[in-house]
């Protein structure tokens, strides 16, 4: 059975797209901790981000540069934080948010609620600084 990020890359499934390439998709997370919160996925679905090839890995790394420095430059943030918890979605996948303290990445605390007009217009501005 296809993940729901394998269901995103097919089309089955809408999403805020921010970038894509042969092998990887990088969209808004719809449970975002902040906005801009990006995830990057490989289009090949592995559980585990270390069963990924070094390669694929390696490139996957150099993607989500390119996404967070995007990031970087149109949210109201000090840095892009990245983190890979890998349990909640059997693909793998990092996530890139936008953090101004150590507490902004905590996945524990409550989710922002975005109208679908905001996360259109985060994705725009992303995509357009890169």
């Amino acid at each position: 059975m296809a993940t729901i990020f394998t269901k995103i890359i097919n089309g089955e499934i809408p999403s805020y797209k921010i970038a894509e390439d042969d092998r990887f998709l990088a969209f808004l997370d719809i449970h975002p901790l902040a906005k801009g919160h990006t995830l990057v996925v490989p289009r090949v679905e592995t559980d585990y981000l270390f069963d990924l090839e070094d390669d694929l890995l390696g490139e996957m790394m150099k993607f989500a540069k390119k996404v967070a420095l995007a990031i970087d430059k149109t949210m109201d943030c000090k840095r892009v934080g990245v983190a890979v918890l890998g349990l909640e979605v059997p693909h793998a996948h990092i996530h890139l948010c936008p953090i101004n303290d150590l507490y902004d990445i905590e996945f524990s605390k409550p989710k922002l609620k975005l109208s679908e007009e905001e996360f259109r217009s985060i994705a725009e501005k992303i995509r357009a600084a890169l």
